[in-house]
């Protein structure tokens, strides 16, 4: 009976923790310290509490808490596809939202790591960029005018997850050294 208990009290605080995360990254997506036209924006931190939780719980909490993430951005603001067909809807959903921001969970594969933080946060931002840039290409090469359709998408997703890899990293570097218990993984027994 002691060891259903350990394990439901350890389920409970990675829920628990993944909602208060998730809910931190929403409030800091609020923030815009910078948006573009077509979707896009740098915010403070904002990806940050999504990679804490593939740290602190692993992967399947990581993705779970990217997942539900995805879902709010959704709400937040949906840029519908140009064309407005449903495969572009599908698309949009999936490179734009569900695959973009259910990627930093991926961070749950540095869990455990010494200064895992500092390969997690730019490698899943990284892969992030990577969905918008594909994204870029297939849905919203209409905006590219007479530039290179993947050029366009480069430069207009580069420019805002540049600056949102830079700022991600450059922080968790920082609180990597000063409050290396933010990123301490946290025992979770999948039993």
């Amino acid at each position: 009976m002691n060891n259903s208990n350990s394990i439901s009290r350890e389920n409970l605080r990675a829920l628990v923790e993944t909602a208060l995360l998730v809910a931190v990254g929403f409030v800091l997506s609020w923030i815009k310290l910078l948006s573009l036209p077509q979707g896009g924006s740098v915010t403070p931190l904002a990806m940050l509490p999504i990679l804490i939780i593939g740290l602190r719980h692993g992967l399947k909490w990581g993705l779970l808490g990217g997942l539900l993430y995805s879902v709010l951005q959704m709400l937040q603001q949906f840029w519908p596809p140009p064309s407005g067909t449903v495969p572009a809807f599908i698309s949009v959903i999936m490179l734009d939202y569900v695959l973009a921001f259910s990627v930093l969970g991926l961070s749950g594969l540095f869990r455990g790591k010494q200064n895992g933080i500092i390969y997690a946060a730019p490698i899943c931002i990284f892969l992030r960029f990577i969905c918008h840039f594909i994204s870029g290409i297939v849905i919203w090469g209409v905006y590219a005018g007479d530039q290179a359709v993947w050029l366009f998408s480069l430069i207009y997703n580069g420019s805002y997850m540049g600056l949102e890899l830079v700022f991600t990293t450059i922080v968790s570097v920082i609180l990597c050294k000063a409050a290396p218990i933010l990123f301490k993984s946290q025992a979770v027994n999948n039993a």
